[in-house]
């Protein structure tokens, strides 16, 4: 007659402690869904605190000429350099908030204008969508290349256009006066399509319930407009307003495809992000560059924060 004897792993008796074993897969399971996505947040993590701690370390040092030379610790020096020089920086710093500000008026206008009209069904709708997200197939630097040779003072299509009409040429991109609005007509061809689907799928995503009421009230279409649709949309106008807005604040490659070096010979669209790219790839001035994009990188988080405070305010 054999014994049976018990496997080693046997259920534990009752009123006995739990193994490490039990405690760690009780704890996971609770835990899951941050430990599935815990190599990811990590990864992502290193990615912008590194480069982000590496820019601040350089703007308080005197780094120039060659990233492996020696550095000196200096302290807050580069960032008065910058914040005194009135001739580069401040010039650059009301460049880059009138071309995001104005780039922006006119996309969410034009965005929600166009979006009211692909609102409500009609003939050929699909056609009319593709036809308008076109420009977001291209990349910048493509689009900038195109709208150059659109722009050419001497045989661009642009000014054979005017002249067609009576209209004497225009220098465009060539311009101190024209070169800076004519590159936030670029960045508003291009971007106003990514407003037009944000605006777009608020819109359907609204009752029909409130327009209605107003329509047997009386309501005629602005009014509908102004005082229903529109504030119901505010949420999503700012949400557009926030992703448009960071992305217009950082545009850097239309500009340089355009106007090359230094915004152009007289830095007349020369913005933030071209003025920290020739400090650094043009003079070697790694120390400034650095403390020009710890500047702008505040100007950016102070824009989102008071966007995000916005949006909270508007969705209570």
């Amino acid at each position: 007659m054999s014994v049976l004897t018990p496997p080693r792993s046997a259920a534990r008796k009752p009123g006995s402690a739990p193994g490490t074993r039990e405690n760690f897969s009780a704890w996971a399971n609770r835990h899951r869904k941050w430990l599935f996505a815990a190599p990811a947040m990590v990864f992502v993590g290193v990615l912008i605190i590194f480069p982000l701690a590496w820019t601040l370390y350089l703007s308080l040092t005197d780094s120039q000429g060659s990233v492996r030379a020696a550095t000196e610790f200096i302290g807050l020096e580069n960032y008065l350099t910058v914040l005194s020089d009135v001739e580069r920086f401040w010039p650059a710093v009301g460049r880059t908030l009138t071309f995001t500000g104005v780039a922006l008026v006119c996309e969410v206008a034009l965005g929600m204008g166009i979006a009211l009209l692909l609102w409500r069904p009609f003939r050929g709708e699909k056609w009319v969508r593709v036809a308008i997200l076109l420009p977001l197939v291209a990349t910048p630097v493509a689009v900038g290349m195109m709208w150059r040779l659109i722009f050419d003072p001497n045989i661009g299509f642009a000014n054979q256009l005017l002249a067609a009409v009576g209209i004497p040429a225009q220098p465009w991109l060539s311009g101190q006066d024209t070169a800076l609005g004519t590159t936030i007509f670029m960045d508003v061809w291009q971007w106003t399509p990514m407003v037009v689907l944000i605006l777009l799928a608020g819109l359907t995503s609204l009752s029909e319930e409130p327009d209605e009421a107003a329509r047997m009230d009386g309501a005629n279409a602005f009014q509908r407009f102004f005082f229903i649709t529109l504030p119901l949309m505010m949420p999503t106008v700012i949400v557009a307003i926030l992703l448009r807005g960071i992305d217009a604040l950082k545009t850097f490659d239309i500009l340089y495809a355009t106007k090359g070096k230094g915004g152009g010979s007289f830095h007349e669209v020369e913005t933030l992000n071209v003025y920290a790219y020739g400090l650094s790839f043009d003079y070697n001035q790694y120390g400034l560059s650095s403390a020009v994009l710890i500047l702008f990188f505040m100007i950016i988080i102070g824009s989102m924060w008071l966007l995000t405070m916005r949006k909270k305010a508007v969705s209570k």
